[in-house]
């Protein structure tokens, strides 16, 4: 008496005989040469279609996801996340006590003592208004400071007294470089019985740096604490903490729970005032065009369904005569089911590979068409960063070759059907 094992394998073995005859005429209908120019063209239109909807879609989400990054890595590397300040002046034993609740938080990484003020910086031809920042050398924040030096040194600051660390786009603005002297204003005015006169100090630029971001390479400068105090004649050890926490995105939660524990006089700012509104609009931008690459994508696969169908006309008599052989509708539809697979998977295919060489290059293609154009494709004055980013995630490919594979598969169905459907003997008879 034969075993169950043995009947479910010999019940097997015709259907895989069906799948791979299925499979290898399949096959044989997507390479299908001079004999067949019908079919080599629709399934050539429908393979473009698919790969440069996949391409473009790989070099959006990868262009979105550098931004991201951009905005959450280099641009937040130097603003801090929260700034605590307090509306009265706080002795040092109060900042202490602050500093140490801060610190008892669990998703605080870090915080750092500054003295924030705005101010006025000059040279001998020109003046820019500025935001200061005086930072404690020890700290974080200026560690992180060191990422985007791109001339001088930081050491300077720690050295010897009144250097300062200015944007690349500020000295630009101000024609100055390492070594050079700028005057910094302060705010307060000095008494004098003939006139008021501003409190300023000349500082020697100690350090240029470059985040990318027009609002902080022209609009901010870094020197010591000490220096900031003295310049602005406080005698509270600082005005404010920067804060750091694990992510940035539970900035705005941590700053509710923390606004609730202290009194009014304690006011803490999120970094989603100031650049909140952007790094939304990424977001956003990211869906809304994700949404319409993939409707293009859907207009390739509808564009896979009028090829089959195109296909299953051309192939009306071959199927027929399968069918007379033997074939049962099962093989029919599976043969057209493997075909339009077959057609998504080269699509796929071509798609990820011009997609990861454009996501690859597209900064350096971005740049050769301002240059070429003259037309700014990113201005520094309206976006974040002055440059194109890019950051391709796996994930992102394998979800799209997912998404991809699944909805040609689905478009496939109906000429299956229509293919299976067909009568051999009134296709034989030419009705």
């Amino acid at each position: 008496m034969p075993k169950r094992d043995d009947l479910a394998v010999e019940g097997a073995m015709p259907l895989l005989r069906s799948l791979r005859l299925a499979r290898r005429i399949g096959s044989r209908y997507v390479r299908a040469g001079s004999s067949s120019s019908l079919v080599s063209f629709m399934s050539l239109i429908s393979v473009a279609g698919l790969a440069f909807g996949v391409s473009l879609l790989i070099v959006v989400l990868s262009v979105m996801n550098g931004f991201e990054r951009e905005v959450r890595e280099n641009v937040l590397g130097i603003i801090p996340h929260l700034v605590v300040s307090s509306e009265r002046e706080l002795s040092r034993e109060q900042w202490d006590a602050l500093g140490a609740s801060l610190t008892a938080t669990s998703e605080v990484v870090s915080l750092s003592r500054v003295v924030s003020s705005l101010g006025v910086v000059a040279t001998p031809t020109t003046s820019r208004a500025i935001a200061m920042n005086g930072v404690d050398t020890e700290s974080e924040s200026f560690a992180r400071l060191g990422r985007y030096t791109i001339a001088g040194s930081l050491d300077q600051l720690t050295k010897s007294r009144w250097h300062v660390v200015i944007g690349a786009t500020l000295a630009r603005d101000l024609g100055v470089e390492v070594g050079d002297s700028i005057d910094v204003f302060s705010p307060k005015f000095t008494p004098n019985p003939l006139a008021t006169l501003p409190t300023f100090k000349s500082f020697k630029v100690a350090a240029i740096t470059r985040v990318g971001s027009e609002q902080l390479d022209a609009n901010l400068i870094t020197l010591t604490l000490d220096d900031a105090r003295a310049l602005l004649r406080i005698r509270a050890p600082q005005t404010a903490f920067h804060v750091v926490t694990e992510d940035v995105l539970v900035a705005d939660r941590v700053r509710n729970r923390l606004s609730s524990q202290y009194d009014g006089s304690i006011i803490i700012e999120s970094w989603t005032a100031t650049l909140g509104a952007i790094y939304r609009n990424i977001q956003f931008s990211r869906s809304i065009i994700s949404f319409m690459l993939w409707l293009l994508i859907a207009i390739a696969a509808f564009n896979l369904v009028v090829s089959l169908v195109m296909i299953v006309r051309d192939k009306r008599d071959d199927v027929a005569i399968l069918m007379t052989l033997g074939a049962n509708a099962n093989t029919v539809q599976a043969i057209f089911l493997w075909q339009g697979a077959a057609i998504a998977l080269l699509g796929i295919a071509a798609g990820v590979g011009l997609g990861l060489l454009g996501a690859l290059w597209v900064g350096e293609i971005a740049a050769a068409f301002e240059v070429l154009t003259g037309v700014v494709l990113l201005n520094p004055e309206i976006y974040p960063i002055d440059f194109l980013p890019s950051q391709i995630l796996a994930s992102d490919i394998a979800g799209i070759a997912a998404g991809v594979l699944l909805l040609s598969v689905l478009a496939s169905l109906y000429p299956a059907r229509q293919a299976a459907a067909l009568r051999p003997a009134s296709v034989l008879r030419g009705d």
